[in-house]
């Protein structure tokens, strides 16, 4: 149990923290976009829509990342004053009803949309746009993987404190 915790664990933190990094290329790509429109009013259909393609990717892969250091927003009112083994608890159920079966339900909904982005290989309905939108479209998959395995961690991580709890 702990070794697949520790798998999971190092492929979210590796894909979050990597991510992390296109945030500082959102912001020069929006800025070189700016520079660009009213400094030589030049535009580009592309560089616009990588601004997509880069919020999507960075998204994706911060999403499980955020869940494994427990950064989600969540309503602390009652949470932040539970013994360990309770909010084990909480956890352990959230991550049943509602993180894996919303994990699942985004990977099955999307299936289709993503399989025929891919069998036409859809790019852009602009001409000058990028021709990858199966990629952007397959994010979607991906973020639901990725939630759904670290949402197994974290289930893993609360079972084993309610097995040995540690003293509050």
């Amino acid at each position: 149990m702990t070794k697949v915790i520790e798998i999971i664990d190092r492929v979210s933190d590796l894909l979050g923290r990597s991510a992390s990094w296109l945030s500082l290329v959102l912001v020069l790509v929006v800025g070189l976009i700016v520079v660009l429109r009213y400094g030589f009013q030049l535009g580009s259909v592309a560089l616009q829509e990588s601004v997509m393609y880069i919020n999507g990717t960075l998204f994706v892969l911060g999403a499980a990342y955020t869940l494994k250091i427990d950064g989600h927003v969540r309503v602390d009112v009652f949470y932040a004053r539970l013994k360990q083994t309770q909010r084990a608890v909480v956890n352990i159920v959230g991550t049943l009803l509602f993180l894996l079966p919303a994990a699942i339900f985004i990977i099955w909904t999307s299936w289709d949309y993503v399989a025929v982005s891919w069998r036409i290989q859809e790019g852009s309905p602009e001409s000058s746009g990028l021709p990858y939108v199966y990629l952007l479209k397959s994010l979607i998959i991906v973020l639901g993987v990725l939630l759904g395995l670290q949402g197994v961690a974290e289930l893993l991580k609360s079972l084993r404190i309610l097995r040995a709890p540690e003293h509050d």
